[in-house]
């Protein structure tokens, strides 16, 4: 069974075959060496080097190890003899970081006292995850110009602009797709400002029906409307006073209500629904839109003296496919977010598929980026990011538009769409955790018994 012939592996030899009960197969998982301990206690006499590990101990984990390239450290295995041993099993990597095989080894233990051991890991993992969260938030509340990841000359200028403008109080207009990270910039401006430690209050003008924006924006007094709340309400306008307000997706207001904003940029005051009683206001307005403003005003549908009352200065922020060279900044930036999150242990990414990414024309732009690398940090959990990891290999990486017109020569809805691609993640998230419901609810950041009314709806068993 000495598969080390020559003296300077000998040393190597004597040490693995002192490990007691080990096993090294290849990367296909057939037996390269395994100690005389082992097929003592397998009861096997005959050689067995070259036969798959799965022949000759057909309860073996190696081969889903191989497959997963999830390593497992401390996993309690049961013997032909019915004994437990706690086991070891460990990826052997070459000089490129490729997989070339894996060595087992199991010890005899006092598993009582490896449960209580394994019982203070985990608690120290989650007191560790917690504290992770912690920092990340800290992070985030003093995001600046860190936040707005990449280094090409487009975002490089749009820093620099950032930098000249953020203490001034004039408005600012941030525009750009769907995607681009029109917030991320709008939490730059407000932190170099002089109200950054003052409320940033964010609303979508998008989100909110249109008969209530008006009283989230500006308020009600008492009894002002049926169902109002006794007390009255305040509005996001009053709320932010002294700090900063975004008003997100602005083209999406209403046109009826854009007179009575144009009001409030011009006097500095408001007033709520229902109430004569003004109300000053001290407040840095910046707005958003992935919508063309200057062609909204020339079909009617925004107000001309608002759009030019906000556009004092534009910032467009390019789509993802116009600044490529910021790809992998990006993907080194969610690997480590999403690491801290959820406890991974993702240490980077094949540059092969960097250069991969950098073909797709990324239609969803960041967000969409940020959703591809999350999805393959949680199914990876650990290790260097692979081609097989990300799902968006597994379609056509062509062309918006030609997507688009294949869907449609199908008639999908985009609500199909949409459930066909969650049920295809559930189910994945699912296999992958060994059908454990928790730790799925966990990955995909809902509630274990939203999972559930999921699982009932897309008739998912598994």
């Amino acid at each position: 069974m000495n598969l080390f012939k020559n003296s300077n592996c000998e040393d190597l030899f004597r040490a693995i075959n002192s490990l007691y009960l080990t096993v090294i197969t290849d990367e296909k998982g057939k037996i390269t060496y395994i100690s005389e301990d082992y097929l003592d206690i397998l009861d096997i006499e005959d050689d067995v080097v070259g036969k798959y590990i799965e022949d000759v101990i057909p309860n073996t984990k190696i081969p889903e190890v191989l497959e997963s390239k999830v390593e497992t450290i401390g996993d309690i295995f049961t013997l032909k003899n019915g004994k437990d041993v706690i086991c070891n099993r460990i990826l052997i990597r070459d000089d490129n970081n490729k997989i070339t095989g894996l060595i087992s080894t199991a010890t005899f233990q006092d598993l009582y006292k490896v449960e209580i051991l394994n019982k203070k890991i985990e608690k120290l993992k989650e007191e560790n995850l917690k504290y992770k969260k912690e920092i990340e938030k800290l992070k985030e509340s003093n995001s600046g110009l860190d936040k707005i990841i990449g280094s090409s000359n487009i975002i490089n200028n749009l820093k620099n602009k950032i930098q000249k403008i953020s203490k001034s109080p004039i408005s600012i207009l941030i525009t750009g797709e769907t995607g681009t990270g029109k917030e991320v910039f709008a939490n730059a401006i407000h932190s170099l400002s002089d109200r950054s430690d003052k409320k940033f209050v964010k609303i979508n003008c998008a989100a909110i029906p249109k008969e209530l924006i008006e009283s989230e924006l500006f308020g009600y007094a008492p009894g002002s409307f049926s169902g109002a709340l006794k007390n009255g309400k305040i509005g996001k306008f009053e709320y932010a006073n002294g700090g900063t307000i975004l008003l997100d997706e602005l083209g999406e207001m209403p046109i009826a209500l854009q007179s009575k904003l144009l009001r409030v940029l011009e006097e500095r005051e408001i007033e709520r629904i229902g109430d004569n009683k003004t109300i000053p206001l001290d407040v840095r307005i910046l707005c958003s839109t992935n919508r063309d403003l200057k062609e909204m005003v020339e079909n009617g549908k925004f107000r001309e003296d608002l759009y030019y009352r906000i556009n004092v200065i534009e910032l467009n922020i390019p789509p993802l496919n116009k600044r490529l060279e910021d790809i992998e900044l990006l993907i080194n930036y969610f690997i480590e977010k999403y690491n801290n999150i959820y406890g991974l242990g993702i240490v980077g990414i094949d540059k092969k598929i960097v250069e991969e990414l950098k073909k797709y024309n990324w239609p969803g732009n960041v967000r969409e980026l940020e959703n591809a690398v999350k999805g393959a940090c949680v199914i990876k959990a650990s290790g260097i990011l692979e081609y097989e990891d990300f799902e968006i290999f597994n379609r056509d990486l062509s062309s918006e538009s030609d997507n688009v017109v294949n869907v449609a020569s199908e008639y999908f809805s985009l609500e199909d769409i949409k459930e066909e691609v969650e049920k295809k993640y559930i189910t994945k998230v699912l296999l992958k955790t060994g059908g454990n419901k928790s730790h799925a609810a966990k990955i995909l950041d809902i509630d274990r018994t939203y999972l559930y009314t999921k699982l009932k709806k897309y008739n998912i068993k598994i």
